[in-house]
């Protein structure tokens, strides 16, 4: 079963169990993968899906944190929930370790010296974790750091 199968089934049972919280954050979820289906104009394979909750998974962490510095804990506690909702869908993500075995291994496949190559490391480095959940922010760092140094 794919993974936009799964989120479906899971969102029936939401509706006969009458989980509103968990209903809601799945309609958000299917509506940005059918939003997505239509723009690539063809069906979803699980790497797309993997791609569009990262990005839902990132909206949730961004509005929690301007929530919070809003001092409306309500509205933040909602998002967070949502986005322990959407993260469980998702792979497992990269250790610290293996982003930075990641991260030396692409350097030295890429032959990179210098800031300019970061685009080429990125690829490799994402090459190197595809199947995990990776933070892109965190990955980008990394590479800036030794591409710095």
């Amino acid at each position: 079963m794919g993974l936009e199968a799964k989120i479906t089934q899971d969102m029936t049972a939401a509706m006969k169990a009458q989980d509103s919280s968990k209903l809601g954050a799945l309609r958000l979820v299917k509506a940005e993968l059918q939003k997505r289906q239509i723009e690539k104009r063809a069906p979803l394979d699980d790497s797309d899906v993997i791609k569009a909750m990262n990005m839902l998974a990132k909206q949730r962490r961004e509005a929690a944190e301007q929530f919070k510095a809003g001092n409306r804990p309500e509205l933040a506690q909602q998002e967070l929930t949502e986005l322990q909702l959407i993260e469980s869908y998702l792979p497992a993500a990269a250790s610290p370790d293996e982003l930075r075995q990641a991260v030396e291994s692409a350097l030295a496949d890429t032959g990179a010296k210098s800031i300019k190559e970061m685009g080429a490391v990125m690829k490799a480095v994402a090459a190197k974790l595809a199947g995990k959940s990776v933070d892109g922010k965190a990955a980008s760092d990394l590479v800036r750091s030794r591409l710095s140094a």
